[in-house]
């Protein structure tokens, strides 16, 4: 019998972002959700989602860096995963740190998002992979729809992992900070558009199927039904 499909939310540094990481059963294949702190954890997370799958012993190899947005607090462990996920030879896959260029001068201003909160960082690496809206990534098996969602940032996008009931897979949209569990991101950061949030949230998020998982990028889960009817910011 396959392994079903291996997810978990490790919640990061002082504003808790939640980062999660999906493993694909079929090619151990990985991604990582804003890895936005405490990289040494996320690692630690990633190494202990191991398995044994017909005696071998398989670990995730993770493929991409993926990310909802670029405030600092989605970002700031990303370069400490990625030095610590180096590809160990030159035939391994080079890792794909992904973002929507629109969040390109959020991304770059790193150092400067952390002296508001008074906060260290070094540069940001380099981002080796712009996301377009629609854009299809292939986690092994796994299916992901980027879902450009402008509003909280000009940049910010949601993943879709399409279902998979071979895999035990459930319709999931990782949301970010654009909708939360009675809740929506806030609009009161650089290149925020309260009205432009509501309307991607409204035409491209409550769209879904009323049973998909929201996983927001900070506190618990949801459903799209239950915020399309409970949300008072929605209603």
């Amino acid at each position: 019998m396959m392994t079903p499909y291996l997810e978990k939310n490790v919640s990061v540094g002082p504003f808790q972002c939640n980062c999660r990481i999906l493993v694909c059963p079929k090619t151990a294949e990985a991604a990582i959700i804003d890895p936005g702190d405490e990289p040494e954890k996320i690692i630690k997370t990633v190494e202990s989602m191991r398995w044994n799958a017909e005696g071998e012993e398989l670990r995730p190899k993770v493929r991409w860096l993926l990310h909802t947005h670029a405030h600092l607090d989605h970002i700031g462990g990303t370069r400490g995963v990625a030095e610590k996920l180096k590809p160990e030879t030159k035939s391994d896959h080079p890792l794909k740190l992904a973002l929507h260029a629109a969040d390109g001068f959020i991304y770059e201003k790193l150092k400067d998002q952390g002296k508001l909160f008074g906060m260290n960082y070094e540069d940001p690496l380099p981002i080796n992979h712009f996301l377009e809206h629609e854009e299809q990534i292939r986690i092994g098996s796994l299916n992901l729809t980027v879902i450009h969602t402008p509003g909280h940032s000009p940049g910010g996008v949601c993943y879709r992992l399409h279902a998979d009931s071979a895999l035990a897979v459930p319709e999931t949209v990782f949301s970010g900070d654009t909708l939360f569990q009675g809740s929506v991101g806030r609009t009161d950061l650089w290149g925020a558009d309260g009205a432009e949030m509501i309307r991607s949230i409204r035409e491209r998020l409550l769209t879904l199927d009323g049973d998909t998982r929201v996983c927001p990028g900070h506190g618990d889960e949801s459903k799209i039904g239950i915020e399309k009817h409970e949300n008072p910011f929605l209603r």
